[in-house]
């Protein structure tokens, strides 16, 4: 029985590669630079990578994140530029990764490189009521560091 959920995706470029797990336990779904020519990124500065692909989501209750791979981040520094990056579910166009050079040399990205990965996880329908107050709580309006290091 196939219980996967699934994600339309559309090749916006010839090139692009359909995203896919490394491992059968992986959580991310690696999303690869669909690129014609390396990229190179310098030092401290970012820049923009096509993925050459554009998704639908399911449900409006739903969105893809995308963050950055532990690999490049660790052994050279390449991470997100906004952190993580969010597919909202109503958004039809190319998928880009905004990567940033947090290391002191300069990175090339190359052609179907992994550049960072994508999950996708359920988004709550919320809505806000204003309140006079809020309920206690033993922790209170304690902030940063007020339950230890």
């Amino acid at each position: 029985m196939n219980s996967d959920l699934v994600v339309r995706v559309l090749k916006k470029r010839e090139n692009a590669i359909i995203p896919e797990r490394a491992t059968s336990g992986a959580a991310g779904l690696d999303l690869y630079a669909c690129i014609d020519e390396d990229i190179i990124i310098k030092a401290g500065e970012s820049d923009l990578v096509a993925t050459g692909i554009a998704i639908e989501l399911p449900s409006k209750e739903m969105a893809a994140f995308v963050f950055a791979r532990s690999g490049l981040a660790t052994k050279f520094g390449i991470s997100l530029s906004n952190s993580v990056g969010v597919v909202d579910s109503d958004y039809r166009g190319e998928i880009y990764v905004s990567l940033r050079n947090f290391s002191t040399e300069d990175y090339t990205i190359k052609r179907d490189e992994r550049i960072a990965q994508m999950i996708i996880m359920p988004v709550l329908p919320v809505s806000f009521c204003e309140v006079e107050n809020l309920g206690d709580t033993a922790r209170g309006d304690g902030g940063f560091g007020s339950t230890g290091k």
